[in-house]
């Protein structure tokens, strides 16, 4: 069995953080669980930690794939296993952290993605657009990305209009330049996972999100989203749908104040930790730590060790 660390929990809680800390105490290599990180160019409003927040701390699944490129659980698992069997073959310990529960699932559970050809977050993701943009919007972005599939279904038929939009992302896995031979991975059964969770109380967690937001807009992702429009990605892309970018694209066209925008991308992140948070808490295996302002995310990476360290010399 191969030992594995996951970090989990709502976003702003210190999850990239503490993962540091434990890969530094652990001897550790980072897989990132975030669904949104694997795009590069897409930093700011992401979250994606700096090189000195890595510490020198090897970090995998973060910052390879193009914006315009469709990703889902079942390229993420594949990837994921695979980078997790090179950090066992060199002797370290993966930890994965992100706040993407159907990542974690994903290399958690004997999920088959390939047979049963379904990516529940996909379709989520379809449904929040459709539910702001209505079924004509839905239907032109199959047609962008799949033309036959758009000439066949009508564009009142959403339910079947998403799946085809589900299908088409599955059949473009970026699988071609990892190196990964999905026959050589390891099982989910494999593993041998330690799950941690971070939480806050709601107020603390709301507020630190909302302090995160103004961050994100002062330390430039208005102009992060401007110089990806400029490269020529499409307003459709899936990537922009990430939170943070959708809400600032009607200010960049001039049909939106930039306060109306940063206070929509406050509370659809403030909506995204409550979903998150009912996710993982399915999951009686997560030994959940409630954090407040004051907390120290070092102290809590020295007892996380100890205990992990003394489990192991059993």
């Amino acid at each position: 069995m191969k030992r594995i660390v996951f970090v989990l929990g709502p976003t702003a809680t210190g999850k990239t953080a503490l993962g540091v800390e434990l890969a530094l105490r652990l001897g550790g290599e980072i897989v990132s669980a975030d669904s949104m990180q694997v795009y590069r160019r897409m930093n700011i409003g992401t979250a994606k930690p700096t090189k000195a927040e890595m510490r020198g701390v090897p970090h995998h699944l973060m910052d390879f794939l193009e914006p315009d490129q469709p990703f889902s659980a079942a390229a993420f698992r594949v990837l994921a296993l695979g980078a997790i069997d090179g950090i066992c073959q060199r002797g370290k310990l993966p930890i994965v952290v992100g706040g993407t529960g159907l990542y974690a699932d994903a290399i958690l559970k004997p999920l088959d993605f390939g047979a049963s050809r379904s990516d529940p977050e996909l379709r989520q993701k379809w449904q929040a657009f459709l539910d702001e943009n209505g079924p004509e919007a839905l239907h032109q972005q199959l047609k962008r990305i799949d033309p036959p599939s758009a000439e066949r279904l009508h564009p009142n038929n959403a339910h079947r209009v998403i799946r085809a939009l589900e299908v088409a992302a599955l059949d473009q896995l970026p699988l071609s330049k990892q190196n990964v031979s999905p026959s050589s991975l390891p099982a989910s059964g494999d593993l041998s996972p330690l799950l941690i969770g971070l939480t806050m109380e709601r107020a603390a967690l709301y507020a630190r999100i909302e302090r995160r937001v103004d961050r994100m807009l002062k330390d430039g992702l208005l102009e992060e989203l401007r110089a990806l429009l400029d490269e020529g990605l499409s307003p459709e892309a899936q990537s922009m749908q990430g939170i943070g970018y959708k809400e600032l694209l009607p200010v960049l066209r001039g049909e939106m104040e930039l306060g109306k925008a940063v206070e929509l991308i406050q509370r659809n992140s403030r909506r995204y930790a409550k979903r998150q948070l009912t996710w993982f808490r399915a999951n009686p295996a997560i030994e959940w730590h409630m954090l407040t302002e004051s907390s120290s995310l070092s102290n809590l990476a020295d007892e996380i060790a100890r205990d992990f360290l003394g489990n192991s010399n059993e």
